[in-house]
């Protein structure tokens, strides 16, 4: 399986968006400060993921969460989560 995952930092509230193909192992990875690209803002929580069984399929969805209507569905999907835990938006 591949996954489209949604992480929140807990010390900045913002959002990471990703793609693997083991969801456990890259989260861990995440919170241990070993992805250059979250290592300086977690820890992160996990709130949100999908499974494909293709990995094109998860790349497409990936690319499309990451883009202005992506954020939007995110929103509107997540709308009570992000009632209780405020997200800083991208600039």
């Amino acid at each position: 399986m591949f996954y489209v995952y949604v992480l929140h930092s807990d010390k900045d509230e913002g959002l990471y968006i990703g793609y693997t193909g083991n969801l456990r192992k890259r989260l861990t990875e995440h919170n241990a400060g070993a992805a250059f690209a979250t290592s300086y803002r977690g820890p992160w929580k996990l709130i949100y993921y999908e499974a494909y069984r293709e990995a094109a399929d998860a790349k497409g969805r990936e690319r499309f969460l990451k883009s202005g209507s992506g954020r939007k569905f995110l929103i509107k999907q997540l709308t009570h989560y992000f009632r209780q835990h405020p997200f800083r938006a991208a600039t």
